[in-house]
């Protein structure tokens, strides 16, 4: 997402998806066409199949309801209730669900570093790190380290993790054809929904558990075009209900100008089912949480926001050079399956 979310002129890129070995970071959050993680959870049982996508060959457990019926894609009142999303402001404290969240500085890149990198990067300022767990957009397709030791491992070391999904792109992504994957006309809704349960699949087998936030990566696209904005949106919100139903945050990464203008824009019209967090990209801007001009100020509050202030910048920490994006966090960050009930660590709540 690199290149799509920062506002003023950006570079030329090459297509998104399988056209694409390994480019386009969200600032670092990247973009990539792959499966789940190889690693899965360890145990006696045989590993789980991956869900079916809608334009995926049939699988042995991809069933249809996740895909469409009513309770995977809901009612209008679902995400309208304090119960799924809070009220009309998308407010309300997000730990009565679960969420862990962190307040401080984060980066994402576009390949999770090795961990003798993020043992070193502890000299940084950093302390939360976005992580591509899986969809058809993920540009950093390898993910060698990535697997369900790394995160224990990290997460030991102190660091937060950030989860991202970049699953099908908008119809209208700017610029024209940048994605091979993109939100089809027939049943956005239904293919959010299953977009989201592969999310979910994805960060199971990473060890997160449900409470974490599962960060939905849309690139730049004209949500001045009034039916792409309405695939757009209904794919979001399958995605939100989904997650929602299982127990998992629902966030949402895109440019402050058009992603994120576009949520401000249903959420005032009352549309149910919105994310619970947003991650907007505007780079070149003094870091805030708080004055962002696309949101109303007491939107996505509190601790539901993150925000993307600069990008493609070269850093060493420890002696280890890493291309990152920057952001200064206010949000929920991954909850780690089996882990123990405790005092946070510092900058966690």
């Amino acid at each position: 997402m690199r290149y799509a979310h920062h506002t003023g002129p950006r570079p030329a890129a090459p297509v998104l998806g399988a056209l694409v070995p390994g480019a386009l970071v969200l600032g670092a959050l990247a973009l990539a066409l792959t499966a789940a993680p190889a690693a899965a959870l360890a145990g006696p049982a045989p590993p789980p199949m991956r869900p079916a996508l809608p334009d995926d060959k049939a699988l042995p457990n991809g069933d249809a309801s996740a895909n469409g019926d009513a309770s995977a894609n809901g009612d209008a009142s679902a995400n309208g209730d304090a119960s799924a999303n809070g009220d009309a402001s998308m407010s309300g404290d997000l730990t009565a669900r679960g969420a862990r969240v962190f307040h401080g500085r984060g980066f994402d890149t576009c390949e999770a570093p090795a961990l003798p990198t993020m043992r070193d990067w502890l000299a940084s300022p950093y302390r939360a790190l976005g992580i591509y767990v899986g969809g058809k957009s993920r540009a950093c397709a390898a993910q060698p380290h990535l697997t369900p030791d790394w995160v224990r491992d990290v997460s030991a070391l102190g660091w937060r993790l950030l989860p991202i999904y970049a699953g099908s792109q908008s119809p209208c992504i700017s610029p024209p054809g940048h994605s091979a994957a993109t939100i089809g006309p027939e049943g956005p809704r239904a293919q959010g929904a299953a977009e989201a349960k592969d999310a979910v699949f994805s960060a199971r087998a990473l060890g997160l558990a449900p409470g974490s936030p599962i960060y939905l990566d849309i690139e730049d696209y004209d949500h001045h075009d009034p039916d792409c904005a309405a695939d757009t949106l209904a794919f979001v919100q399958g995605f939100t209900r989904h997650l929602a139903d299982e127990g998992w945050i629902a966030g949402y990464y895109s440019s402050a100008t058009s992603g994120i203008a576009h949520l401000e824009n249903a959420r005032r019209a009352g549309a149910p089912d919105l994310p619970d967090a947003l991650w907007y990209a505007r780079w070149g801007a003094p870091p805030t949480l708080d004055a962002e001009p696309s949101l109303d100020p007491a939107a996505w509050q509190p601790h539901r926001r993150i925000h993307q202030y600069a990008g493609d910048v070269a850093e060493t920490h420890g002696g280890r050079r890493l291309l990152i994006d920057r952001n200064l966090v206010h949000a929920p960050v991954a909850v780690l399956a089996g882990a123990p009930e405790g005092v946070p660590a510092p900058g966690i709540r």
